[in-house]
């Protein structure tokens, strides 16, 4: 590969060289597009997750990465090396790149140690050996390179597929929902190790999921895809509070969703006159004006079901749903019948029908039309 290119950095150093550049991306299948004008950077180790439902183009960006899909327009750029481009078009087999597709794909009749050795060809055999042993133990599997990979567990043999997309070193790891298969508890802690393997190994990953804690939970950025595009791109805690329109606030996690009109600088809505926050950037959304319609959104622990009866709106408990760490509250707002969401951390949970007075703790997001 060439050189890899360094991002200027607008304070006059050098900012972490790109692993992976998108501009323009475009893709389609016959008449109908997939991907429409997608741009995206990632960094040098850095781990980005592709979060969207089912059809919003996030595997067919994942296979245009790969070389899987040749895009219609726009260029794909790996360790600064054009491989997808006008008059340009490297094979997936010279991008450079590892692939964990969801349930791992292991070539059931290699043992273990073949399975991870198998992007190594050219390499001499002692050589590869060492770097099947050095991957195996990355992976917490040592000494497993004899076994099948049907006496392996489901985790473990996903651990195996990233062991062997790690092996030949490649600049960007592509993780196609590879978690999808497992049971929830097994999910949950090999997604864990996986982000820790990523991590010590200092791969560049990005990860496609339709699963929004494990975006959340998984990685560094979350890139939100809709209708083959990227609505917004952003560490979790800034996607999670400062959500760019209503579509991404109602995707990522549970929103409560309410229709006001801005007042003298707050919105008046069925849960009173509440503050609202600045847009994120400048650029990503106009702030809404004195007399405006808005929609409101926000998260249901903002919800406070506690508040002074002087304070707060009064509402009926319609249904209590508990899992233990928390509890979500369904409440009937008085004066109108809107609903809301609530969701309170402790173990007395209220009445059913009883009378609560509600409150917001917080600024909420206003999107105007």
């Amino acid at each position: 590969m060439n050189p890899v290119l360094v991002a200027a950095d607008p304070d006059g150093g050098q900012a972490s060289a790109m692993a992976l550049e998108l501009r323009a991306v475009e893709a389609d299948f016959g008449a109908e597009p997939v991907l429409r004008g997608v741009d995206l950077d990632v960094g040098e180790g850095e781990v980005v997750a592709l979060l969207g439902p089912s059809g919003c183009g996030k595997t067919t960006l994942l296979r245009t990465i790969a070389g899987f899909v040749r895009p219609a327009a726009g260029t794909v750029r790996l360790d600064g090396e054009t491989v997808a481009g006008p008059g340009t078009w490297v094979p997936p087999e010279r991008r450079h790149v590892g692939l964990v597709p969801q349930e791992g794909a292991l070539f059931p009749h290699l043992d273990v140690g073949r399975n991870v050795a198998f992007g190594l060809t050219g390499m001499p055999r002692a050589e590869r050996a060492e770097r099947v042993r050095e991957c195996l133990r990355l992976v917490g599997l040592q000494g497993a390179e004899r076994r099948r990979p049907g006496e392996l567990s489901g985790g473990q043999q996903q651990r195996v597929a990233l062991a062997r997309a790690l092996a030949p070193g490649p600049a960007v790891v592509l993780l196609d929902e590879p978690f999808s298969a497992l049971d929830a508890t097994l999910r949950a802690q090999v997604r864990e190790d996986v982000r820790e393997v990523l991590a010590a190994a200092g791969a560049t990953a990005i990860l496609v999921t339709h699963d929004q804690e494990e975006a959340l939970s998984f990685a560094g950025r979350v890139a939100v895809m809709r209708d083959g595009r990227l609505a917004q791109v952003a560490d979790p805690v800034t996607l999670y509070r400062h959500p760019v329109d209503m579509g991404v606030a109602e995707f990522v996690g549970e929103s409560v969703r309410l229709e006001g009109t801005v007042r003298d600088g707050r919105v008046r809505c069925p849960l009173g006159l509440l503050e609202f926050e600045e847009p994120p950037g400048p650029g990503v959304r106009r702030a809404p004006a004195e007399g405006e319609a808005v929609s409101v959104a926000l998260r249901p622990e903002q919800v406070v079901i506690d508040a002074p009866a002087d304070a707060g709106v009064p509402a009926e408990v319609l249904s209590s749903t508990y899992f233990g760490h928390d509890a979500l509250v369904r409440l009937r707002l008085d004066g109108g019948g809107t609903e809301v969401l609530a969701r309170i951390h402790r173990a007395r949970l209220p009445e059913l029908g009883a009378t609560v007075h509600v409150a917001v703790d917080g600024p909420v997001a206003a999107f105007t039309a």
